[in-house]
């Protein structure tokens, strides 16, 4: 297998649990598996969810449900085909999102905010519809026309 130019590795503390919301939310299957990792994939992505040391993992503590992690400095965004169906599995698999009415338009695309069962924040995006309109930009006067 060709590795990937850009995979995502998330440390958790229920591994399996963070996985399946991956797996189902966008639409992954599990690469490989060992008894401290989980890769799920598909062609293009990989995201390899990583058991946190039982040490620190005893630390951590995730709130019913999940807060959102919203101080951290990244987040991944992840194009899907469906945001509704999306927004079914990411709350079936302990996750959510916000409602997608809430979801916005940026370089043609919706995006919709989330969060995976241990609050980590994530973004899902759709391709939109609608065009995409360039913004007006006024041109400037030819020398003809300046000439009066």
């Amino acid at each position: 297998m060709q590795p990937l130019a850009c995979s995502t590795v998330i440390y958790t503390k229920d591994m399996r649990r963070v996985a399946e919301f991956y797996k189902r939310t966008l639409a992954l299957v599990v690469l490989e598996s060992e008894v401290d990792f989980i890769l799920v994939g598909r062609s293009g992505l990989e995201i390899t969810v990583v058991q946190v040391p039982e040490d620190i993992a005893k630390g951590i503590h995730i709130a019913m449900p999940p807060s959102r992690r919203e101080e951290t400095p990244i987040k991944g965004s992840f194009l899907v085909e469906d945001l509704e169906r999306v927004h079914t599995e990411a709350a079936a698999a302990g996750g959510g999102t916000k409602p997608v009415v809430a979801a916005w338009r940026w370089r043609g695309q919706l995006h919709l905010d989330g969060y995976d069962p241990e609050g980590n924040v994530v973004q899902f995006r759709v391709l939109d519809a609608q065009p995409v309109v360039a913004p007006h930009v006024p041109q400037p006067a030819s020398p003809a026309s300046a000439r009066g």
